[in-house]
């Protein structure tokens, strides 16, 4: 049934068969309970083993103390974890798949916040990760390392793993030695390509000697053409063809990205696609025993079967895919390739949380990471079919009628304007957005296919919504720009002064061309967000001068945990945009602006046509307000509750629509 036929041909692996191509790869899901997997974890796997996904490697494992990088670390150098991970590879093997578990030193890049520990390195340089730096390992704490990595591994066979994953990626401990730029060694670590590999070398076969032949043993690395020095093609293929050559190596797996270009490690949409793909093909021209994978922004079906009928790769890993979608695989199988929810690339919630140390989530899934409390992404049916009415179109509102609808109700879905989406659709007119508006497709297709009447142009009030007769309410009305322009951080103005010359608008009314701007605009940015450096991209792109007025120290403060700040940072540069920051917009003339800086309290004059505001939103609840008056029973969702982010809206409506 399927179109993909590349994909869908199995692959010896060791002495595992593997009955598809796709993997879904290492990842760190920072979902430990005190440092052991719990059900949250389990499930979490366990839905994409039942989703298809051929291979999982399961998120790194720290081999030693000097390792640890993030609160969700499990538990190294201690077999308690043993009978926990047993759970899940049970779980996971019951539906034929195999998997494994990534080991991992990052070498000078640790976090001595989380480890307590100094950084080991080849040669004491300072970490990309923080600004700490690392002593040069002694020749006994390298011989430790390699029992350490021994140990973690014979820990994985006891806990019913198919092999492990060994870290090289991201300029980690083992590029560090394969590396000349960071490897200064003159002893038998350091030197010659030969001495320069002795370390993974020597982990590699001192595992296949204490795990035997049946035991998986692949490798992680990445490459950054951003950083020759770091690495080059030439130098990645000299090394894992030595690997290569033991026959101990059985499969490389090529992401993108190091330390020192952090940015294309989990490449967000401003990034083109297929970011592994090079130097996946540049190890297949070279290896004779090892399988070749190709990982990083390779999101959908279409890319990953071009990749390895191309001849560039054996496998492709799809991880953020299938954590958007953990059935990408089987419905890719089955021929249903509309029905797979597409990853936006956004990493809000993925490395975003992670970044802040949570347990990773999806914007657009949040089921991820509550697989064990929500069932996955599958919905039982309810056991009494319900009349369900859903006010309000955008994220929240789509969400919320789909999953009500799964579940068998009869919904209807009304949005006062003419599309759904909401302020969600309108971020996807923003330059490199396209995939929201894939996204809203998406939404369009599954409402169509579950029979949900959708009514545009039809704004509710409390009166007809109680006409209505629903069994159930969600309201789901969204929130509203300010139209008070108000600043936080000018919190003795209740409105921006000056807001009665005109000529101030809100980034929605830009992006529905109801804004009439002239050339030069002034956008207020206190989010530091898409919305307000999305906006701000767009009217560059589009010719107009632009000057982004931000409280923060830099533009772009709330990306830097999905990563993408660096290059919005950049395309705004190249377009001109002139950044203002630690300010806020102090008067506004009509034609001029008073720019007051937060830092010394003083005053300048910048001249402008017009100002765009990305300001904090203010909740739209005159239904709600009004319906709290009568009998009907309701449910808020999304920023009809709080004007929050896209990911809660999503949220509420999957949480909502699970227990009408």
């Amino acid at each position: 049934m399927t179109q993909y036929k590349n994909l869908f041909q199995p692959l010896e692996l060791r002495h595992r068969t593997l009955d598809n191509r796709i993997v879904f790869g290492a990842h760190t899901a920072n979902m430990s309970d005190l440092g052991l997997p719990g059900e949250r974890h389990r499930a979490y796997y366990e839905e994409r083993a039942i989703g298809g996904a051929a291979m999982i490697v399961v998120e790194p494992m720290p081999v030693h103390a000097t390792a640890v990088l993030t609160r969700g670390n499990f538990r190294h150098c201690d077999d308690e974890v043993v009978p926990h991970f047993r759970k899940i590879t049970e779980a996971v093997h019951a539906h034929g798949t195999t998997i494994l578990q990534q080991l991992y030193h990052v070498g000078q890049h640790g976090d001595s916040d989380l480890s307590f520990m100094p950084h080991w390195s080849p040669s004491g340089l300072a970490s990309y990760h923080d600004s700490d730096g690392s002593h040069a390992m002694r020749e006994s704490e390298i011989l430790e390392v390699i029992d350490c990595f021994t140990q973690a591994a014979k820990r994985c066979q006891a806990a019913g793993f198919d092999g492990v994953d060994i870290f090289a990626a991201y300029h980690s401990l083992l590029d560090q030695f394969w590396s000349p730029w960071s490897n200064k060694r003159d002893d038998r670590w350091g030197g010659s390509l030969e001495n320069r590999c002795r370390l993974s070398l020597s982990i590699i076969n001192s595992i296949r000697d204490a795990c035997g032949e049946d035991f998986i043993i692949g490798m992680s690395i990445g490459y950054a053409d951003n950083t020759p020095f770091v690495m080059t093609l030439e130098d990645f293929q000299q090394v894992i063809l030595l690997h290569d050559q033991t026959a101990n190596l059985d499969y490389v797996s090529c992401g993108s990205g190091n330390y020192v270009d952090y940015d294309r490690v989990m490449p967000t949409f401003v990034h083109g696609e297929k970011q592994g793909v090079p130097l996946a093909a540049a190890l297949r021209q070279v290896v004779k025993h090892a399988r070749v994978t190709a990982e990083s922004h390779i999101r959908t079906p279409e890319n990953a079967d071009y990749t390895i009928a191309s001849g560039d790769s054996d496998l492709v890993s799809i991880v953020r895919g299938q954590i958007a979608d953990p059935h990408l695989v089987n419905k890719a199988r089955e021929g249903r390739a509309d029905d797979i929810r597409g990853c936006i690339s956004c990493n809000q919630m993925c490395w975003g949380r992670r970044s802040r140390d949570f347990w990773i989530s999806c914007l657009i899934n949040p089921s991820a990471g509550r697989e064990f409390e929500w069932g996955g992404d599958r919905f039982d049916k309810a056991s009494t079919v319900k009349k369900v009415l859903v006010v309000g179109g955008g994220p929240a509102g789509m969400e919320a009628a789909r999953v009500a609808a799964e579940r068998g109700h009869q919904v209807t879905l009304c949005e006062a304007l003419g599309d759904l989406g909401g302020q969600f659709r309108l971020a996807g007119l923003a330059p490199r957005r396209g995939q929201i508006t894939e996204l809203m497709g998406w939404y369009l297709r599954q409402l169509e296919q579950l029979g949900v009447e959708v009514r545009y142009f039809s704004p509710l009030d409390e009166q007809d919504i109680a006409e209505f007769g629903a069994d159930e309410v969600v309201l789901a009305t969204g929130s509203m720009p300010d139209g008070l322009a108000k600043q936080r951080w000018l919190p003795e103005a209740d409105e921006l002064p000056g807001l009665n010359h005109g000529k101030v608008f809100s980034c929605e009314e830009v992006f529905r061309d109801q804004a009439e701007l002239g050339k030069a605009v002034i956008v207020i940015d206190e989010g530091g967000n898409w919305r307000g450096t999305g906006t701000a991209w767009y009217l560059a792109d589009k010719g107009h001068e632009v000057s982004i007025v931000t409280p923060d120290p830099m533009v772009g403060k709330e990306l830097v945990r999905t990563t993408s700040d660096i290059q919005i940072r950049t395309s705004l540069a190249k377009l001109g945009v002139k950044f203002i920051l630690e300010s806020v917009v102090s008067q506004w003339h009509g034609d001029r602006a008073e720019i007051r800086s937060l830092l010394d309290g003083s005053d300048t004059t910048i001249e402008a046509s017009s100002i765009v505001t990305a300001t904090t939103n203010t909740v739209y609840n005159e239904v709600e307000l009004a319906l709290s008056e009568t009998e009907v029973k309701f449910h808020l969702a999304g920023d009809a509750a709080a004007p929050r982010s896209a990911p809660y809206a999503f949220h509420d409506g999957r949480k909502i629509g699970l227990v009408l």
